[in-house]
């Protein structure tokens, strides 16, 4: 079993995307971060889930798809850290993944 650990620039990734969802539709803003954390929470029982993103072939990050967010993040040991949520229209700028964890 996995811990979780949200970085803080993952959880204003996500409340970013949120925010400007709610401007047109806050009920779908909501049911979007639910979804997230619904889907970050699974990590806790299959932390290896996740694809590798293709941009990032060789390397140690991993992602999953909600819809229409990507949520990255890294295993390190036991712990899945959560760096990154992008809308999955946007490219992946690497240094948005940069982040020092421990």
């Amino acid at each position: 079993m996995a811990k979780i650990s949200w970085t803080d620039p993952a959880l204003s990734d996500l409340d970013g995307i949120a925010e400007y969802i709610a401007l047109d539709n806050p009920p779908a803003a909501r049911a979007l971060v639910r979804r997230v954390m619904t889907a970050v929470e699974r990590l806790r029982d299959f932390p290896e889930s996740g694809h590798f993103p293709p941009e990032l072939e060789g390397e140690r990050y991993r992602e999953i798809i909600v819809g229409p967010c990507r949520v990255f993040y890294r295993l390190d040991s036991n712990m899945a850290w959560i760096v990154h949520i992008m809308r999955g229209e946007r490219r992946l700028r690497r240094y948005l993944l940069e982040f020092p964890l421990g």
